[in-house]
Parts: C-alpha cells; structure tokens; sequence
C-alpha cells in the first residue's frame, strides 16, 4: 500500500476495516473528499487543468445563456424580483458572460440577483475573483436546496456529470450492486454478495446498468421548486437522451483518459447523464420537461451563428479564426463525439410553460 497517494491509502484503511464500498461512494470520496477531493484542491479547467468546458472555448456560450435566461423569464410572466443561480460554476466565466450580455435586457437585468452554489473552495475563490467586477449581488451556497425562496432561472452546464453515479452488475443470479474493495495492496472492482430484488432490467451477464441516483434526486428538489415558485433549470450535458446499458464512467487527467482507481482525487471523474433519468424524475415532480436537443441544434437555435457574425465584423483575420473554430467546436454534429451532439440541451418548467427558445423543433431521438 505505500504506492498509493494519500486518499488511496486513507480508501484502502477503510475498505480494510470495514469492506468494499459502492462505486457511487468512491466517486464521492475521489471528488469531494474535505482534504483530498478533486473538486477541493484545484481548478480543474482550461490549458493548465484536464478539461475544457463550453463557456471557456467562448464568451458566446455565457452571453447566448445569459440571453436565453432574460427571454425565458420574460415568458415566464417577468416575476421580479429576477434571480439567476449557476449550479456547479467552475471557473466562473460562464455567469460574467452572461450578466455582459443580460444587460441588454435592462428589466430582466436592473434587479436581478446571482447565487452560485459550488462546494468547492478553490473554485469559489476563482469565481469570487472572475465577478469582482459584476454591478450585481452575488451570493455562493454549497447545496441547491439553500438557493432562497422564488422563482429562478437555474443554469447547469456540467454539473450533473460529475454527481457520484451507482453501478449494478448482472451475474447469473441476478443484479449486484459494483463496489470498490482490495485485492493485493491494490483498488479493484467487484461485486456485491447480496442480490438487488428490486432490479429487475433484462440484460445480459456481465453487463453494467448506472444509476444517477443522487442527480434524479437533486433533479427532483429542483423540479418540486419550479412546480411550486416558479422558474425554468436548463441542463447542458453530455449523455444519451434514451436510458442505455453499460457503464460510461471515465476519469481524465491532463486532457487524457486514465484509469478510475488510480491515484484517487487526482483525476476528473465523471459519467455520461441519462437525460431520459433526469426527465423522469422532473415529471414525477409534476413540471414540464422541454427536449432533450443536442447542444448544436439549440444553440442555433438561440443565434450562436448571427452572435459569431456580429463579433467577426470588428474582429482581426486571426480573429475571425478563432471564433470561427470555437462556433465549429460548440455545433458541429458531423461525429458522435463531437460537442454539437454528445451534449444535449434540457429544460424544466411549470407545465403552463409551453414553448421555450430553443426547443422549438422535434427533440433528438
């Protein structure tokens, strides 16, 4: 056990004492760990970190949302007063976007307030840094259900796939829930011994079925608010619009794909969302659910093409490049793992709310 990193070490100590854990578990330990966790020590984003999201590749993602978020609340009935929450911000760059562009919607804008719930300090700081500048009131909450009361307009680009998501194994007996134990000093899947009689998908043996359990119910919460106070929660993420076997669960370092029980905390870990998953726990809450589309259709959809236009005009010919690559980067669908279709667009509303920029059109099969 020497050659593990600390969180490794502190895992195996208490698999050791008292046996395996859940992989949602584990997830949780990797990313959220007080001391150790991935999310608690570092900013993860950008060059120097081991992703790159949407809002960093342009300030036309963050304005268009920033755009969406006023005329959604416009249809809405414009309750005031306006407030705007990020869930899971990372850096940021996406909320100053958005509040550059939601000036241009001055009744949307004038009394609106920002709340970012993040839980990890070291981005909290970076986020603090990036809205020093934002005529706004901005506030930070570690968990959804500490947002205040009222209507809100909810953005979530990123945050689902990185909730702990819980793993079930089909053995000849029947399913079993995945864990995480110890085989020779070392981390190492497994299965649980008792049988899960509620799980009862038919599938093959040895295949995996994820479950997103913590987000359906965070989705819930959120959707029960809506219901009640009004509102819409725009998910952008990566996943299948239908529920699918197998497990997608992967961990990146350094823009490069390792393996998950190496050198825990050390490594983005996330899984693909089940946005049919999301969907049914939102009904099940009595809102509305509008999509899912795929990140290029929608943001087409909201005018990512005339705002890359419009900022090309009084831009240099390195410029005009660059923006040109990043609207590529944001819509293309010409390959499954091309951003414009693996992300997929969602939204959640009170049922009256029937039609919203952006859904417009026949969702994605």
């Amino acid at each position: 056990m020497s050659e593990m990193n600390p969180l490794g070490a502190e895992i195996a100590a208490m698999i050791a004492q008292d046996g395996p854990i859940s992989v949602e578990r584990y997830m949780g330990l990797c990313l959220s760990h007080p001391v150790h966790g991935y999310y608690m020590t570092r900013d993860p984003l950008g060059a120097d970190g081991d992703f790159v999201t949407s809002p960093e590749i342009s300030q036309m993602f963050g304005e268009l949302l920033g755009l969406w978020s006023a005329e959604t609340w416009r249809l809405m009935g414009a309750p005031q007063p306006a407030r705007l929450v990020e869930l899971g911000p990372g850096r940021g760059t996406l909320m100053a976007d958005a509040l550059r562009a939601a000036r241009a919607a001055p009744d949307f804008y004038s009394d609106l307030s920002v709340t970012m719930v993040e839980t990890s300090p070291a981005l909290q700081a970076r986020q603090q840094r990036m809205l020093e500048a934002a005529d706004r009131t901005v506030e930070w909450k570690e968990a959804v259900d500490e947002i205040a009361p009222g209507p809100a307009i909810i953005l979530a680009n990123e945050f689902f796939d990185a909730l702990p998501a819980r793993h079930y194994l089909k053995t000849p007996e029947g399913w079993r829930e995945r864990q995480v134990g110890l085989a020779d000093g070392k981390l190492v899947f497994g299965a649980a011994a008792e049988i899960e009689p509620h799980l009862t998908v038919d599938a093959p043996d040895g295949v995996v079925l994820e479950v997103g359990a913590i987000g359906q119910r965070i989705m819930m919460t959120l959707a029960a608010r809506i219901v009640q106070q009004g509102g819409a929660l725009l998910v952008i993420d990566y996943g299948h619009a239908r529920t699918a076997l197998g497990e997608t669960l992967q961990a990146m370092r350094d823009h490069a794909y390792v393996d998950a029980l190496e050198s825990p905390g050390e490594a983005d870990l996330t899984t693909h969302i089940d946005f049919s998953g999301l969907a049914r726990a939102a009904k099940a809450a009595g809102a509305r659910v509008h999509g899912p589309v795929t990140q290029g259709f929608f943001l087409r959809q909201i005018g990512i093409v005339q705002r890359a236009q419009a900022l090309m005009r009084n831009a240099s010919a390195e410029q005009r490049e660059e923006i040109e690559r990043s609207l590529v980067r944001l819509i293309s669908e010409v390959q499954d793992t091309d951003m414009g279709r693996l992300f997929k667009v969602m939204a959640i509303t009170q049922r009256s709310v029937e039609a919203l920029p952006g859904f417009i059109e026949e969702p994605v099969a």
